[in-house]
């Protein structure tokens, strides 16, 4: 008989990495480095790693479309 394993659901990350950041916004990862020493993009650090929360990258999104609106205006 085997013993029960209850079943564990896969971690949600809310966080990505330079490299996911570059294929969600469609950019090469030069510019998500770019724009992080620019100081563009919120972002924090663990170690080396530059990291991201995903809702910052929405919420920048959001900021841009509203200054091209703004600025067509």
């Amino acid at each position: 008989m085997e013993a029960f394993k209850p079943q564990l659901e896969p971690i949600k990350r809310s966080t990505l990495t330079v490299e996911e950041v570059a294929e969600y916004l469609g950019i090469s990862t030069d510019m998500v480095y770019k724009m992080v020493r620019e100081k563009a993009l919120v972002h924090f650090r663990i170690g080396r790693r530059i990291l991201f929360k995903r809702h910052a990258i929405d919420e920048w999104i959001d900021k841009q479309m509203q200054e091209v609106m703004e600025d067509e205006q």
